[in-house]
């Protein structure tokens, strides 16, 4: 009989974005780990009763996660994240997601605080927290560092992976730009991304890409956007969108910076095709399918025109 501690992590929101460090870690640690499976409706109507209507699909989509994790582990980890950067910000959600879960579900909650402006960095969140799971520090030390490692090895390797894509190929080349949360996640995206791969389209994503000039082409869009993940998301689709032949913003409803956020992209790509989605509970594959359809139509045609001009 397995009597190691089970951890479990909800297959939503920052999983997207540090799953591979959170896994590897806890995995260092010596605990098992258990994710809930890929969002499908029933995620959401379980997610859905839990919150307010005004919340976002993101958020209601997490809460379906841990809805189905709290009778199959010992904890599920909710971390609470503030403040990566100075002077930047994280939607509110992400710095009240631990306390909006521990009032809705009685399960015993893993989590770490993040805050640089308080000098909470990640290394001292993690160090923290697994202090307080018992463990000594340089033991904690090692796991995160290895973790962290092998963290940045999958990062390289698929940015490496979609550099060769848009070398190599001369199929359509469609940059998805959001937060990973939406365009890796099976009920916001799969229909996106499936509907582009039958229309032969190479998908290029927004958050694959080393951001050494970040703050430079952020700068090209926007000066005073301050939301970092959605900075993240701008800088993106300064350094991709000369290498692409369309954009597509991917929005889940309502997001408060990704509609502002969003606002500034339109306005400033002027000499690219660009088209935003938003995806709520309602939508369907058909509007869906009719618009992506058009779209990549009107960068096919373009595609013509700009050839017979060369020629």
């Amino acid at each position: 009989m397995n009597d190691r501690i089970k951890i479990g992590i909800p297959k939503a929101l920052l999983f997207y974005k540090y799953g591979n460090l959170w896994i590897n870690f806890f995995e260092n640690l010596g605990f098992d780990i258990i994710i809930s499976p890929d969002t499908n409706l029933e995620t959401l109507e379980k997610g859905k009763l839990k919150l307010d209507d005004e919340a976002c699909l993101s958020l209601k989509i997490f809460m379906g996660h841990v809805e189905y994790l709290i009778d199959k582990c010992d904890y599920i980890l909710i971390p609470r994240i503030a403040c990566l950067n100075k002077h930047e910000k994280l939607c509110t959600n992400f710095n009240a997601l631990y306390d909006l879960v521990r009032n809705i579900f009685s399960k015993r909650l893993i989590h770490y605080n993040i805050d640089v402006e308080k000098k909470e960095d990640e290394f001292y969140a993690f160090v923290t927290m697994g202090l307080d799971l018992g463990f000594k520090y340089r033991t904690v030390v090692k796991a995160y560092h290895e973790a962290k490692k092998q963290e940045q090895i999958t990062l390289e390797r698929r940015i490496s992976k979609q550099k060769a894509l848009l070398a190599s190929s001369k199929n359509v080349k469609i940059l998805l730009a959001g937060h990973p949360y939406n365009l890796y996640d099976e009920f916001t995206c799969g229909p996106i991304i499936k509907l582009l791969e039958e229309n032969d389209v190479d998908i290029i994503y927004s958050d694959l890409y080393h951001q050494k000039y970040l703050k430079q082409e952020v700068e090209e869009i926007s000066k005073k956007n301050y939301w970092t993940y959605n900075r993240e998301i701008i800088g993106s689709i300064s350094h991709y969108k000369e290498n692409v032949d369309g954009i597509i913003l991917i929005t889940a409803f309502p997001c408060g910076p990704d509609s502002l956020s969003n606002e500034m992209i339109l306005r400033q790509i002027k000499d690219k095709p660009i088209i935003q989605l938003i995806i709520d509970e309602t939508t369907g594959e058909a509007g869906l399918a009719t618009r992506i359809e058009s779209f990549i139509d009107i960068i096919k045609e373009r595609g013509k025109i700009n050839e017979e001009t060369n020629n």
